[in-house]
């Protein structure tokens, strides 16, 4: 069946917004008689102001995962959002960053903190050429470096030496305050042999599934298009370049990985699940839960021009993502079915977010982590972020993050009574009915139950000589609780 207008609320605005709505919106929705109101409210989001920021957030985390913040990198999406850029367009930017384009340059991060060094490590070439195949092929060829696949039959050694050979030539371009990187001329063939039969073969670059590109060579002095300007410390660009050749080809149209991909990983954000999972092992043996469902998206993806937004709309609009999350009475569908809406991690942004809503005035507009109190917002990350360079997918409710809420000075602040703020509000409460129905709408986005408003007033007359510890431990344990942590 499908949610109730308190759980479809709550999980829109945590997509698309990245925080819970205040305590206002959440009552005018449910006021709200309108037989479109969610329609009109996921139309009002999508071109609301904390679509961009949000959508910038979400796919840093995915691309980046967890390796670092960086101003221009984080400019680059949340421009490409609020221009609303075809995907296809900013994986093109992606892989083959233009550090003379002040607009785009910024999307060199992607490639210039995996091409760091740590310590007396090399640089990690085959780390960076599974992660391109991973986030934009949903292929990880890492199994693949020195043989054919073992176990996925679909994945050969030449694919993995098709993209390692683009980036062999690249490296970390420094002295600049944006992050960059340089390209060496490419004038042969990778060569390589399985670690097995030993037998020797080439490749130049070849996106997986397409057609090797030749290289082009050009006599002595002619090898760049654009020279290397010292002077503004500029890279040169080769006039055969491998990563124009590679960001050309691999989001290309007709490359229909690409596409299955992102729609599928989108389906993830807003689902719970892919349709393919693992995300990044698409290949005959992992085929998807709904074959024809992952081919007509891709197919309609392509069609409106790569539009992410248009891609969110048709989800959001389903019965899929508006599904309950209430398991039916003695069953238990399985989760690839999508028989009922699925438990998503919340990122300790959201977290973070939404938190401060709850505890706020009820009437808190902003949905930036920016402004929080700076021990609070460390004491998140501490707490909630995922590990660096780890996907951030499942719900994994950790040891740190229990003695986080449990013990943290800092957190435990925002409980307390202060002017305007929910703890306040529930103190000058007399009627336990009233104080239980806003302390829910605030922090869990719903009415309670009778049986919920029954024990808050239990817990109340029992301390009624510690009141304002008793609010606040209320408050605590809707905050701790999973309903708060996830979205559902």
């Amino acid at each position: 069946g499908p949610a109730d207008d308190a759980e479809f609320l709550r999980r829109v605005y945590l997509d698309l917004t990245g925080t819970i709505p205040t305590a206002a919106k959440t009552r005018a929705f449910f006021a709200d008689t309108n037989k479109d109101k969610r329609a009109k409210l996921i139309d009002a989001l999508l071109e609301g102001e904390h679509y961009a920021p949000r959508m910038a957030e979400v796919f840093h985390i995915m691309l980046m995962e967890r390796r670092g913040e960086q101003e221009a990198w984080s400019k680059f999406l949340l421009e490409s959002f609020k221009a609303n850029k075809p995907w296809d367009q900013m994986v093109r930017q992606i892989l083959n960053p233009d550090p003379r384009d002040e607009t785009t340059r910024g999307s060199a991060f992607f490639y210039s903190k995996r091409l760091e060094k740590y310590g007396e490590n090399p640089t990690d070439y085959p780390g960076l050429t599974r992660d391109v195949g991973r986030l934009f092929l949903g292929m990880d060829l890492q199994c693949a470096q020195c043989h054919d696949h073992l176990t996925v039959r679909d994945y050969d050694q030449e694919h993995f030496q098709g993209l390692f050979t683009v980036y062999l030539n690249v490296s970390l371009h420094s002295g600049l305050p944006f992050p960059a990187v340089s390209e060496k001329v490419m004038t042969e063939k990778l060569a390589f042999s399985s670690v097995f039969n030993k037998r020797e073969k080439a490749t130049g670059l070849a996106v997986p599934g397409m057609e090797e590109i030749a290289i082009v060579t050009f006599e002595k002095g002619k090898e760049f298009a654009i020279e290397a300007d010292r002077k503004a410390k500029l890279p040169g660009v080769p006039a055969f370049s491998p990563l124009a050749e590679l960001a050309k080809r691999l989001p290309a149209k007709e490359n229909k990985a690409f596409a299955r991909n992102i729609v599928n990983r989108v389906w993830f954000i807003l689902m719970g699940r892919g349709l393919v999972h693992p995300l990044d092992l698409h290949h005959t043996d992992n085929p998807p839960s709904h074959p024809e469902l992952l081919d007509l998206l891709a197919k309609e993806f392509v069609a409106h021009e790569h539009d992410i937004k248009w891609l969110l709309r048709a989800l959001l609009l389903t019965r899929t993502y508006q599904r309950s999350s209430v398991l039916p009475s003695g069953e238990a569908p399985r989760a690839d079915r999508f028989a009922v809406a699925l438990e998503r991690r919340l990122s300790w942004e959201q977290l973070l977010r939404s938190t401060l809503v709850a505890v706020g005035d009820g009437e808190r507009k902003d949905a930036s982590v920016s402004d929080a109190p700076e021990a609070i917002r460390k004491g998140f990350i501490a707490a909630f972020e995922g590990e660096a360079k780890e996907a951030e997918q499942a719900v994994e409710p950790s040891l740190k993050a229990a003695l986080y809420l449990r013990n943290d000075a800092a957190f435990l602040g925002l409980l307390k009574p202060a002017k305007g703020n929910l703890a306040e509000r529930l103190l000058k409460e007399s009627d336990a009915t009233k104080l239980a129905e806003e302390l829910y709408v605030c922090v869990l986005t719903r009415v309670p139950t009778n049986e919920e408003k029954q024990e808050v007033e239990a817990f109340l007359s029992k301390h009624d000589k510690q009141r304002e510890q008793a609010v606040s431990d209320l408050i605590w344990a809707l905050l701790a609780s999973s309903e708060f942590g996830v979205n559902h």
